[in-house]
């Protein structure tokens, strides 16, 4: 299995929090970086985060900064997006994507998606 699969996405009132995940296998999990995006609708696709494989270097957009957090677990193949204090503009599907060398992309591989949804 190359492609992640992504879960914990739903319906939260603005304010409120989120924790999103991603597991991963193989070169998609052991690639130097994974990032989050998300796309909205009507939008293009726009980065959130990314993780190095120590996870010691992170990345975030300027929305992200602050409020959401990246982390993996090595042991366990996964990352994760801690979302805080989220807004109705968070609003999209939120993709996990692996197989890159570089935070921004270009990534290899890309799951489906998990759908968010915030109300205000």
């Amino acid at each position: 299995q190359v492609q992640p699969i992504e879960s914990g996405g739903g319906l939260v009132q603005a304010g409120g929090s989120l924790r999103l995940s991603c597991a991963a296998s193989g070169r998609t999990f052991n690639s130097a970086f994974m990032g989050w995006f998300r796309q909205a609708p009507g939008k293009e696709r726009e980065f959130v985060a990314a993780i190095s494989w120590s996870g010691v270097i992170t990345h975030y957009a300027d929305s992200a900064k602050g409020r959401f957090t990246i982390s993996r677990d090595n042991a366990k193949n996964m990352v994760y997006l801690q979302m805080n204090s989220l807004k109705p503009e968070d609003t999209a599907v939120y993709i996990c994507n692996g197989g890159s060398a570089y935070p921004g992309g270009p990534y290899e591989y890309g799951g489906q998606g998990t759908q968010v949804t915030v109300s205000s």
